[in-house]
């Protein structure tokens, strides 16, 4: 049961340990912005004990047909904040390389580009992503919590212990809070 989440820690090479940081800062990050700490630190969890079941449920039929490498690193949780993000974006279009693309294409653009990103599985990729979409469509409901739990939950244990950390970037669990501390800076 521990491997539904502790996956997203494995890498294979150096290699893939860049790509993941750098997704993990690119896309995360952003997510967190718009969501708070707690909500992202519970939703990473969620995300990636998803992906990993469908993953488990998908791996036997795909398997017959092609060849499935094992789901490693943070990806497929980064697939799933950025189909989250798309899905409830505003945006009709963004620019991309130069180009006008639908934004609710770009994740699948992604999943195209992360193909080739070393040791990344494209179903674990892939399985993120569908769950991200899920979630961001509203037939994960039961997944999201009110802004006042989040902001209840920022004043118990290990989220008072990473206020205090030096150097991280701590984002409140309510709106009014967040917008707060965005003025304040």
């Amino acid at each position: 049961v521990h491997r539904l989440i502790t996956y997203i820690f494995i890498y294979e090479d150096l290699i893939s340990l860049a790509c993941g940081a750098v997704i993990i800062w690119y896309f995360a990050g952003g997510f967190e912005k718009n969501v708070g700490t707690v909500k992202h630190c519970i939703l990473t969890a969620t995300f990636s004990v998803l992906s990993a079941l469908l993953y488990l449920f998908l791996q036997p039929l795909v398997s017959r047909l092609l060849e499935v490498g094992d789901a490693k690193g943070f990806m497929p949780v980064a697939f799933a904040t950025l189909g989250v993000s798309t899905t409830r974006s505003r945006m009709k279009s963004t620019l991309l390389l130069g180009f006008r693309v639908p934004v609710v294409l770009v994740p699948w653009l992604g999943l195209c580009i992360a193909w080739f990103v070393p040791h990344s599985s494209l179903l674990g990729n892939l399985c993120g992503l569908l769950v991200g979409e899920a979630y961001g469509l509203g037939y994960c409901f039961c997944l999201d919590f009110p802004e006042s739990v989040g902001s209840k939950l920022d004043r118990v244990f290990p989220f008072t212990l990473l206020k205090r950390i030096p150097g991280l970037k701590y984002i409140p669990g309510s709106l009014a809070e967040r917008r707060a501390s965005e003025n304040s800076t």
